[in-house]
């Protein structure tokens, strides 16, 4: 019987290229997950359907190929977190909101949050890591983080050194989980974020901040985390981690992310 895919031309070649491009880049995204898993294992058994239906085996050929069209749908939920990193990923590589014409008539902001409520959070931080007072604080920016306000109590405060010090004392009720902030107010405290699957993550680190990576894959917020145990602060942002940061560098980078690009 022949194999018809065996036959290859340039568009062959460049088609096979551009799927193992795209399929590269899927696993390097998803790496150190336990999602990964669940993509090499859908892997092989499309690599077997390919393989049954090459040789000859109909009936394992079709029982794979149902299970391949319904696989399509449960793989979108499965990896609805990491379908949207994926898709903010490569908007936030395009460069089409530098255009000028797309300038003009969407202007940018200046900042998600005033310099005022960035100086108050800096601030807080720098007494609670020095009270060794565990801290997570979540900053919105454009992403709606809707879901997560309405999992904690609902506070609809101004952003102050002393409101969040009180939030995060030990003794407070609302100490547990973690603070939202949007449009310079504390929406809610004691609020449930989604904790990172990532294994690559290091085992030294504990809920806080694995709760704010998990965040952070999820939406574009900016988190602030202080740590119980050493009273270290880290900033994470798009998944990513700067532990152990001085205040003039969380400040900088807080200014940083905090501005539209």
């Amino acid at each position: 019987m022949p194999l018809d895919f065996v036959k290859f031309s340039w568009i062959n070649l460049l088609d096979i290229f551009m799927v193992s491009y795209l399929i590269y880049m899927v696993y390097h995204l998803i790496k150190g997950s336990i999602a990964s898993k669940v993509f090499l294992g859908y892997l092989l058994v499309y690599v077997c359907y390919l393989v049954f239906k090459a040789v000859g085996l109909e009936l394992l050929s079709k029982i794979l190929g149902q299970f391949m069209n319904v696989g399509v749908l449960a793989l979108l939920i499965i990896f609805q977190p990491e379908i949207r990193r994926f898709l903010l990923m490569v908007g936030r590589t395009t460069n089409i909101q530098d255009n000028r014409l797309i300038k003009r008539f969407f202007p940018d902001k200046t900042l998600y949050e005033k310099p005022e409520i960035i100086d108050e959070i800096v601030e807080a931080s720098k007494t609670m890591a020095s009270l060794q007072t565990g801290a997570l604080i979540v900053i919105q920016r454009e992403d709606e983080l809707k879901r997560y306000i309405d999992s904690g109590d609902m506070v609809d405060s101004i952003v102050s050194k002393r409101m969040l010090t009180n939030i995060f004392f030990k003794n407070s009720p609302l100490h547990d989980g973690a603070v939202v902030i949007h449009e310079g107010r504390i929406k809610a405290a004691r609020c449930m974020l989604p904790v990172s699957e990532n294994l690559n993550i290091s085992p030294s680190l504990g809920f806080r901040h694995r709760a704010a990576i998990g965040i952070s894959e999820h939406t574009d917020a900016v988190v602030v985390v202080v740590s119980e145990e050493k009273g270290e602060i880290s900033l994470v942002y798009t998944g990513g981690m700067f532990r152990n940061l001085t205040i003039e560098d969380l400040k900088a980078k807080l200014m940083s992310y905090m501005t539209e690009k």
